[in-house]
């Protein structure tokens, strides 16, 4: 009888313990107060300044277009490449000095600066060195899409360009395939590139609160990293089922393996 007590608490502390929790599996929960709605403010996202390796598409108009052929991309070339590709190819890349060369301009510094500035910058430029204001001249900046790349616990780990201004985490994590139950979402890295150099930060998915985090948005380069949860480590189940089924399997393994060796 002591036995059966003895085995019966063992199993159900391997239960508990190797389990995952439903809490680790559901996304923005509202840990702070008892009510099922609730209403996050998400906090405004700071314009994005231009790192090392980014890709600048650029485009400048003014009333004479032939006057600017140029400077603008022609767009020939491969038709069947990629967006992504072509958008490498046509863009205008951020080298290791943070400039970027543009013709007749020559090398323009736009480490750090956002969109909207370097537009200042380059019309500056164009005033002072090619055109006058009746010119009227009309120029757009823009990230040749937002690239990042996720790997560890996700549907399809790899390299994603999406050709959008702002992305939050769970539509980067969407377009990468959802976070199986045995990743863990508490402790989301985000691996994220500045001009002195990478810094980790972590989030947690599970928290409604993430919403408000400087890093809900994700940022061009962003390299995002789910880590496997402790219990896919030990190699039991998602659920009570899948551990019970585990243990049983094991335990009938050793029965075999006790009935054999006394029958030897």
């Amino acid at each position: 009888m002591n036995r059966l007590l003895l085995l019966t608490g063992v199993l159900l502390c391997i239960l508990s313990t190797s389990c995952i929790p439903h809490k680790d599996t559901v996304y923005l929960q509202n840990k702070n107060t008892a009510t099922d709605s609730t209403q996050t403010m998400v906090e405004q996202q700071k314009p994005y300044r231009v790192q090392i390796n980014d890709i600048l598409n650029i485009r400048i108009k003014v009333l004479d277009q032939e006057n600017v052929t140029i400077f603008n991309p022609v767009g020939e070339g491969n038709l069947n490449a990629s967006s992504a590709e072509r958008a490498y190819f046509d863009g205008f890349t951020v080298d290791y000095h943070g400039n970027i060369r543009i013709p007749e301009l020559g090398k323009l510094n736009v480490l750090g600066y956002t969109a909207e500035e370097i537009e200042v910058l380059i019309k500056e430029k164009l005033l002072a060195d090619q055109f006058k204001e009746t010119a009227n001249i009309f120029i757009t900046v823009k990230l040749s899409g937002l690239r990042f790349t996720a790997n560890g616990e996700v549907g399809s780990p790899g390299t994603v360009t999406l050709f959008q201004d702002r992305v939050n985490i769970f539509e980067a994590i969407a377009n990468v395939g959802e976070i199986p139950v045995t990743g863990n979402k508490r402790e989301v890295q985000i691996i994220r590139q500045y001009p002195q150099g990478q810094q980790i930060h972590t989030i947690d998915l599970t928290d409604i609160n993430v919403m408000k985090s400087p890093f809900y948005y994700i940022q061009p380069n962003d390299i995002i990293y789910v880590k496997p949860l402790r219990q896919k480590s030990i190699g039991t189940g998602r659920t009570a089922v899948e551990t019970l089924g585990t243990i049983v399997t094991v335990l009938s393994l050793i029965t075999t393996s006790i009935l054999l060796f006394t029958r030897l």
